[in-house]
C-alpha cells in the first residue's frame, strides 16, 4: 500500500533526537512554559521572520486567542465583519465565530484555491475589521496586494498559516507578512508535533503581551490576572519535540518540492487538473491537490491499487450543519473545489518507485 502520509516513517528519521529531547525535559523536571517553549518560540519566530512567537495548545487556539486580543485591546468588536475564504477548513470559521464576530465568506480564486485582492475588495463594508487569509496547500495568498488593501481600509490581517510553514513571497514567509500568523503543528502538518500544538507570530510587543496572558489563564504573573484567559499552553514535550523537527524543515520542503514537480512534470491526463502554482519557490506543499469531475471514480480507481487518498475538503463550511443558517447561500467556485479536489499522496518519505506508481495510475485513468 501507498499510504497518504506515513507518519511513523517520517518520525523515525529523528527517532534519536526526538527521544532526546524527550529524555531532556523528562530529567529536567519542568514540563510547563520552560526552557524548551522558551527557546523553540525564539527559534521559530526566527524563522518566520518574525520578531515574537506565542506557543499555544493549537492552531484552532492560535486564531481564537489572536481575534480575542484584539477585542481586549478594543480593536475590534462583537458583531465586527472578518473576511476569510468561503473554502477553508472549519476551524478558520470556528474562530470568528468563537468570539462573536461575524463572518464574511469569500469565493477563492478558482486556480489558486486562495483569497484574491479582488475578492476581498469587493467585499469590504463599514463593519469590515480583518481579513483572515488562509494559505492553503501550502501556497501563500497574495500578501502584497492584501497588504495593501488593508493599509488603504485600516483593517487587521490574520495570516492562517496551517497548511504554510515557511511559504513565501520574494523571500518573506508566512506569519510575516500580516499582523499575525496563526500556525498548527497538528501531526500531519509540515512541521508537525507528536500531538496538538501551535504557534502566533508577530511583531508587536502589545498583542504579544497580552496573547502571552491569555494563553495562561490571562496571567503574566502567578495568581494575577489580567484578563479572563485560558489554559492554552505548548508544553515543553511538544515544544522539544518541535525544536528537534524545525532543525529539518528546510530539507523536508525541499523534499516536498521535489515530489510535487514529479507529479507536475509527469501526470499528463485529461481528466486531470493540475494544481496551479504562483511562486514556484514559495510554495511548500502541504497537499498536492488535483481536480477532476470525475473525483469518486478517481480515487475509487487509485484505491484499487493501495493508493490512498483524501479530500481536502469533502464539504465547505457554508454547507455544514453547524452553520444551518447558511446552507442556502450559493458559493459557487467554493461548491466546485470541493466536488472536484482529490489530494494525491505527498510524503517526504515515499520512495521514487512509488511516486512511479501513483504517476503511472493517475495517467492511466480512463486511458
Amino acid at each position: 500500500m501507498i499510504p497518504f502520509l506515513d507518519l511513523k516513517a517520517i518520525n523515525e528519521q529523528y527517532q534519536t533526537e526526538l527521544k532526546e529531547a524527550c529524555s531532556r525535559v523528562i530529567d529536567s523536571g519542568w514540563y510547563i512554559m520552560g526552557k524548551e517553549l522558551a527557546s523553540f518560540e525564539e527559534e521559530f519566530a526566527e524563522y518566520c521572520g518574525s520578531k515574537h512567537s506565542i506557543g499555544v495548545a493549537n492552531g484552532l487556539d492560535a486564531l481564537i486567542l489572536t481575534l480575542r486580543a484584539w477585542i481586549e485591546l478594543g480593536k475590534i468588536k462583537e458583531g465586527d465583519e472578518v473576511i476569510v475564504p468561503a473554502n477553508t477548513y472549519i476551524a478558520s470559521i470556528l474562530a470568528i465565530s468563537a468570539n462573536r464576530l461575524t463572518p464574511v465568506l469569500v469565493e477563492p480564486d478558482p486556480e489558486t484555491f486562495n483569497l484574491t485582492a479582488d475578492g476581498i475588495a469587493k467585499s469590504i463594508t463599514a463593519k469590515t475589521k480583518v481579513i483572515l487569509p488562509v494559505h492553503l496547500y501550502g501556497q501563500i495568498s497574495p500578501m502584497k496586494e492584501i497588504m495593501q488593501l488593508a493599509k488603504k481600509h485600516s483593517l487587521l490581517v490574520l495570516e492562517d498559516c496551517a497548511q504554510a510553514h515557511g511559504a513565501m513571497i520574494d523571500g518573506k514567509k508566512a506569519g510575516s507578512w500580516g499582523d499575525v500568523g496563526a500556525f498548527s503543528f497538528y501531526p500531519g502538518k509540515n512541521l508537525g508535533a507528536l500531538g496538538d500544538a501551535g504557534a502566533i507570530t508577530t511583531d508587536s510587543d502589545e498583542l504579544y503581551r497580552v496573547i502571552s496572558a491569555l494563553r495562561n489563564y490571562g496571567s503574566h504573573e502567578k495568581y494575577k490576572n489580567d484578563f479572563k484567559g485560558v489554559n492554552s499552553r505548548l508544553d515543553e514535550i511538544q515544544a522539544a519535540m518541535l525544536r528537534v523537527k524545525l532543525i529539518h524543515l528546510e530539507s523536508v520542503t525541499v523534499r516536498r518540492q521535489e515530489i510535487a514537480k514529479r507529479y507536475r512534470d509527469e501526470i499528463k491526463n485529461p481528466f486531470i487538473k493540475l494544481p496551479y502554482v504562483d511562486t514556484e519557490a514559495g510554495h511548500v506543499w502541504h497537499l498536492f491537490v488535483v481536480c477532476s469531475e470525475e473525483r469518486e471514480e478517481l480515487q475509487n480507481w487509485l484505491a484499487e491499487y493501495d493508493v490512498q487518498t483524501l479530500i481536502h475538503y469533502p464539504i465547505p463550511p457554508h454547507k455544514q450543519q453547524a452553520y444551518s443558517d447558511w446552507n442556502k447561500q450559493s458559493k459557487p467556485i467554493t461548491e466546485m473545489i470541493h466536488r472536484q479536489i482529490l489530494s494525491l499522496p505527498l510524503d517526504p518519505t515515499m520512495s521514487e518507485s512509488n511516486i512511479d506508481t501513483v504517476i503511472e495510475l493517475v495517467n492511466n485513468f480512463k486511458m
